[in-house]
């Protein structure tokens, strides 16, 4: 969604863009037939399989899945929020931003809503952090944690490892900000100040005091957040994250990515570990793929985030009990993402150690030779589900499918998932067709030798309802919606997505300039954009009977509606009678064949 930008100004924006031209200046496309084509910036891969329609204005990658519009793009690939693409894009087309006026503070001051104003303080904070480990009167302790740690100066210094010395106020006033209620209200929106409670006369103080600072950074090199480590064993937290900002989201955010990308030039793999001073120690010991999570669970966009980057991702738990009950909940969440290329494993440490402790005492070269041994994520699932069940039982195996099909069937169709089925049916000793068709609730293809491209073809016509049969046209070519008459009291028919193609059918009738990336645009951020970004993948076989097929599609729905209408109109004469408007409409709706047809 446009959220205060107009949805107007998106629509010019749009449709002024060239998208062939602005991912072209990034990646290099190869013009293919009437696409382009090149290989996905997304995922690692050896032959293309990034394609941009230049019709559409609209971008898809057959391999990762990754799509979208020319806004969506920038947003993904220089890691940019949606405001500071649209002011990007606009810029580059030489159109003006609109302004915009910002919500007001309680204390009357404009809300403090500009990320890029936050990237400046936080910034300015991690120079501040790192000047105050060499400068402050207490920096020899943090200089002395470290080097405890086996830290050098020049790992130091490509983390930008930096101190927040004791005090409430450092930097606070390091920002001159005491007697700025402006300034101490983005810096507590940055998450780097506290506000005090009403009993302590209101003010703010500092967020982090005496803690080493590890200052976490985006894609772009810009740092969006802090975590800071005790130097004190005793002391609690031991490890203290900046809040969640408008910059800043735990869940989604690897500490040391951006490090990691830039001290290795093709990145295969990445050792996902559970803190920053993990990742610290295993880049001092030349292992410089590490990356932490920030104190959460291994989300989906964690996952998303890592396979868009490399193709393989290593977890390291510790080997308790603990340690594999967060292991088993990342492979819950990396299941729907696992597809022919992507590869995810498991290592487990020896009791009492972690990556840090451990790479001081077996080397770079016996660390890695571990992570080369780390259990594949389908080895590790099967061993946890044939824990729980009894496989040398018949009801065993029943419950092993069971434990099983919620599990399988998130994970999309390819190799990898037929392998996995063939695993389970090896293990369950039944037929692998049989278990397909009990996980998936589809039955594999009989005959293999048909290609690939003509079972998903073939699957994809089946399943096309003529609500689909007419989104899909609709944004293959939008210009189409003007010969679309009398569509709205299809709004009452009570078929899945209906409501949308109404929605999408009277707003290119309002605007018919609108192009699909533009259409994709109005639904950003919504189940329904999503929905749509799959269809707008869709290319019909023979392009020029598609106005026939989207007036068939209409004309069915249009025949549905009357069908429904009279079996209403039908209940309602049964149950309390007609009025006289409702009896006129019965007749002309009965003289219809396909409404005859049906009370036949």
């Amino acid at each position: 969604m446009a959220g205060r930008i107009p949805q107007q100004f998106i629509d010019e924006l749009i449709t002024r863009v060239d998208i062939v031209e602005l991912i072209n200046a990034r990646v290099p496309l190869r013009k293919v037939g009437r696409n382009y084509t090149a290989r996905c910036p997304f995922h690692d891969e050896k032959t293309p399989s990034f394609s941009v329609n230049p019709d559409k204005q609209f971008y898809h990658c057959f391999g990762c899945g990754a799509s979208g519009t020319a806004l969506g793009f920038l947003m993904d690939y220089d890691h940019l929020g949606f405001i500071d693409a649209v002011r990007d894009l606009a810029s580059s087309v030489g159109m003006q931003m609109p302004q915009t006026p910002d919500a007001k503070s309680d204390a009357g001051a404009p809300a403090i809503n500009h990320s890029k104003d936050l990237y400046e303080l936080l910034d300015q904070a991690a120079v501040f952090y790192k000047r105050q480990l060499r400068e402050h009167t207490q920096a020899p302790r943090a200089i002395d944690y470290l080097k405890g740690r086996g830290l050098s100066g020049d790992i130091s210094r490509d983390f930008d490892i930096g101190y927040a010395p004791p005090g409430w106020d450092n930097l606070l006033r390091a920002f001159n900000a005491q007697a700025n209620p402006a300034l101490q209200a983005q810096l507590a929106e940055a998450g780097l100040v506290i506000e005090k409670g009403e009993k302590d006369s209101g003010g703010y103080y500092d967020r982090f005091r005496d803690r080493i600072m590890f200052p976490i950074r985006d894609a772009r090199g810009r740092v969006m957040g802090f975590g800071g480590r005790v130097l004190g064993a005793d002391e609690l937290p031991k490890y203290l994250n900046s809040p969640e900002t408008p910059v800043f989201h735990k869940g989604r955010e690897l500490y040391g990515l951006y490090e990691a990308r830039k001290a290795v030039r093709q990145l295969e793999r990445l050792l996902v570990v559970e803190g920053y001073m993990d990742t610290v120690a295993l880049a001092q010991f030349g292992i410089r793929y590490g990356v932490a999570t920030l104190g959460t669970a291994i989300t989906r966009d964690h996952l998303e985030k890592v396979f868009r980057v490399v193709p393989e991702v290593v977890f390291c738990f510790d080997g308790d009990r603990a340690g594999r009950e967060a292991a088993w909940r990342a492979v819950q969440n990396a299941l729907p993402l696992m597809r022919e290329g992507r590869q995810a494993r498991f290592m487990f440490l020896p009791d009492g150690e972690d990556p840090d402790t451990l790479i001081r005492k077996e080397g770079q070269a016996g660390f890695e030779a571990r992570i080369e041994n780390a259990v594949p994520l389908s080895t590790f699932f099967y061993n946890q589900l044939t824990k729980q069940v009894d496989t040398l039982s018949i009801d065993g195996r029943a419950r092993l499918v069971e434990l099983a099909k919620p599990l399988l069937s998130n994970v999309p169709e390819g190799v990898f998932r037929h392998m996995m089925l063939e695993r389970l049916a090896e293990i369950t000793r039944r037929d692998v067709a049989v278990v397909t068709q009990e996980v998936t609730g589809v039955a594999p293809v009989a005959a293999r030798r048909v290609g690939r491209r003509r079972v998903a073809a073939v699957a994809h016509a089946a399943g096309r309802s003529p609500v689909r049969i007419a989104i899909e046209i609709l944004l293959y070519q939008p210009a189409l919606a003007q010969q679309a008459r009398d569509f709205q009291a299809l709004a009452q028919l009570d078929v899945a997505g209906i409501g949308l193609l109404v929605q999408l059918l009277e707003l290119l009738q309002a605007r018919p300039h609108l192009n699909t990336a533009a259409l994709l645009e109005h639904w950003r951020d919504t189940q329904e954009g999503k929905y749509l970004a799959k269809l707008a993948q869709w290319q019909p076989e023979v392009p020029e009977g598609v106005e026939a097929e989207l007036q068939g599609a209409l004309r069915r729905l249009a025949e549905q509606y009357q069908q429904q209408r009279v079996e209403n109109l039908l209940h309602t004469e049964r149950l309390e009678g007609l009025n006289d408007l409702e009896k006129a409409e019965l007749r002309r709706l009965l003289s219809s064949s396909a409404a005859k047809k049906t009370v036949e």
